[in-house]
């Protein structure tokens, strides 16, 4: 401008100036600083990315039968189309999910902006009904179908199956790097969390185009997730459901018949002896997986978390039990072995031995081995374990391998407890006692056993002194069907014993299951030769804990059955007769006896069998 130029202009040309350099500047801060970002941000409010979680792999048993599958489900979830979600619609929405609101914001706050925010799957109809209906009051509500798992026979194995969830705050951190993302369905408990990674699959999903209020306008692109890879259980689906109607039915007759009121908790493993693989594990109390599907409610959390009995613990595997006279083939092992014994000498019961004493105190009088093995005498066993020493037998104990873990590749196992002079000077700083010998020579004291551990040491003895690793996957198969891996008989140890010393041990304990032996009547007519062992192990809160651990059939054992009675009492009245049923659907042979009537027998025979069984405490 020149000099006789109007000031006013020259500001009011400033000024304008000024306004364009600053809306040019700004216009390219937009664009070339944040045009990606702000380009990405119009896509989203015409553009919806949805999704579709992979449906998790099978469960087959043994012979293909199918017992974890999965079924389309309905999922709520928020995806923001033109701005946060109202508190209107975040409140109305956990009304109608029986939810409370800040549960669901802080699903928002943790979720990714570009996904749609999962608030709660496997919803019911009445819920999906209740959304469609107030459709208008809800934006940014979505509707999705995902597979959920389904349990097809719900508590069946609940324990061994598992259930699925949504991934925790603190397992996403651990499992991030992995590929792991919020809102993941993963498992939680037992083989779903095991062999997650092998059942997960591969997500899709699809890209569309919405209006304004997010409602679908027409499909871009789709990407159909892949199923999971799938199992193959060793164990066999007729013998697991025989074994949970036996263990309940029991259960039941204890309460209602026998005055064990608190007889409610217990645990049975089948196992074939010559590989390892597991044919059946029932723990009671149970849940039904299908509860966690979706979130567990309130109502059905308590239920379960309210239970004294604990229907979460895995007793087969986490379990820990006195096993009482069942822990007499690792005393009979080591004296045979150790020659603290003959097989021809007799020791003379009188009822009772350095202040100890058969259950009500009889006499059995003079016994040799295999007779005091049938008939389970305390004081026989107390007088053999003087000779063998607490050291032996804690030596004995571990080469059956009690006291460690059995290396079954489920989460929670527990390693039982060894009794010996060390564990007592570390947890009590006390010297060891010839009385706590004694105890444990028969299986009391600081003894500890889960019921596995219970399986394997009878499989020991059946299959010659060898120690298989437990397994119950034998193989995992792609969604085509073609094996990924197989899984075999693996070695984990042995315990020597000499032929004659197993013979010896093994015609012991196949008179346990004949007349005179501790078992006789629960097994009078049997058509397979068994052999087995009763327990019945001190409780002091209630009743004893009854058990019974048999292999069949005797000359060639292809199975093993462990079973534990919480409050059961006798192991011949209450875990016996379980057995039984079991072995029964294992050699298809038809049922015959119920509890009741192996109960009036043994009542019948007051002044034979059962007054032996008795006068033991097993």
């Amino acid at each position: 401008m020149g000099k006789d130029s109007n000031p006013r202009l020259s500001v009011l040309f400033y000024t304008v100036l000024l306004i364009f350099v600053l809306l040019m500047s700004r216009l390219g801060f937009l664009q070339i600083i944040h045009g990606a970002d702000y380009r990405l941000r119009a896509d989203n409010n015409c553009i919806r990315l949805l999704p579709l979680t992979a449906p998790r792999g099978f469960f087959y048993d043994r012979n293909m039968v199918p017992l974890v599958t999965n079924q389309p489900g309905f999922t709520v979830s928020l995806m923001p189309i033109s701005g946060p979600i109202p508190d209107g619609v975040i409140n109305r929405l956990a009304g109608y999910l029986e939810m409370k609101p800040d549960v669901i914001r802080k699903k928002i706050k943790q979720a990714n902006p570009l996904e749609p925010i999962r608030i709660k799957s496997n919803v019911d109809v009445k819920i999906v009904s209740k959304i469609e209906e107030h459709r208008s009051e809800l934006p940014g509500v979505i509707l999705e179908v995902q597979a959920v798992r389904n349990y097809t026979y719900h508590d069946l194995a609940a324990h061994l199956f598992g259930y699925v969830g949504e991934i925790s705050e603190s397992e996403l951190k651990k499992m991030k790097p992995e590929g792991y993302k919020e809102n993941d369905i993963v498992g939680k408990f037992g083989l779903e969390r095991v062999w997650d990674k092998e059942l997960r699959g591969i997500d899709g999903g699809t890209e569309e185009e919405v209006d304004a209020d997010g409602r679908p306008v027409k499909m871009l692109a789709t990407k159909t997730p892949t199923l999971g890879n799938s199992l193959v259980l060793t164990i066999d689906s007729k013998i697991q459901k025989v074994a949970e109607k036996a263990m309940d039915e029991q259960l039941v007759y204890l309460q209602k018949q026998l005055g064990n009121t608190d007889a409610k908790a217990g645990a049975v493993v089948a196992m074939n002896p010559q590989t390892g693989e597991i044919l059946a594990m029932t723990s009671r109390p149970t849940f039904d997986p299908n509860l966690f599907n979706g979130g567990i409610s309130e109502k059905n959390w308590k239920k379960i978390n309210d239970n004294p009995h604990d229907p979460m613990e895995d007793r087969v595997i986490a379990g820990e039990y006195p096993p009482g006279s069942t822990f007499k083939i690792v005393t009979s092992t080591a004296a045979l072995e150790l020659g603290k014994i003959t097989p021809e000498e007799k020791i003379f019961d009188s009822g009772h031995y350095m202040g100890k004493q058969n259950a009500l105190g009889e006499s059995l009088g003079w016994l040799d081995f295999v007779t005091a093995l049938a008939k389970s005498d305390d004081v026989y066993f107390y007088k053999v374990g003087e000779r063998v020493g607490i050291d032996n037998l804690a030596k004995y104990a571990r080469l059956f391998g009690l006291g460690s873990h059995t290396g079954i590749n489920l989460g929670g196992e527990a390693s039982g407890l060894v009794a010996s002079r060390e564990y007592k000077e570390k947890v009590y700083h006390e010297p060891w006692y010839l009385s706590e010998t004694l105890d444990a020579a028969i299986g009391q004291g600081f003894n500890l056993i889960t019921p596995l551990q219970e399986a394997m040491i009878y499989s020991e003895i059946a299959n010659g002194g060898i120690r298989y690793r437990p397994y119950v996957v034998s193989k995992i198969l792609s969604p085509e069907g073609k094996v990924v891996k197989s899984f075999g008989p693996e070695e984990m140890g042995r315990v020597q014993i000499s032929p004659r010393n197993l013979g010896l041990i093994r015609k012991g304990l196949h008179d346990v299951a004949l007349p005179g032996g501790t078992a006789g009547y629960v097994f009078q007519g049997f058509p397979i030769p068994i052999a087995g062992k009763t327990g019945t192990a001190q409780n002091p809160q209630g009743d004893d804990t009854g058990l019974f651990v048999c292999y069949a059939p005797y000359d060639h054992p292809t199975i093993v059955v462990a079973v534990i009675i919480e409050h059961g009492g006798f192991g011949s009245d209450s875990a016996a007769p379980i057995a039984r049923r079991i072995l029964e659907a294992y050699f298809n042979i038809p049922h015959q006896k119920d509890a009741a009537d192996y109960f009036a027998e043994s009542e019948a025979a007051k002044n034979g069998t059962k007054q032996d069984q008795k006068s033991t405490g097993n």
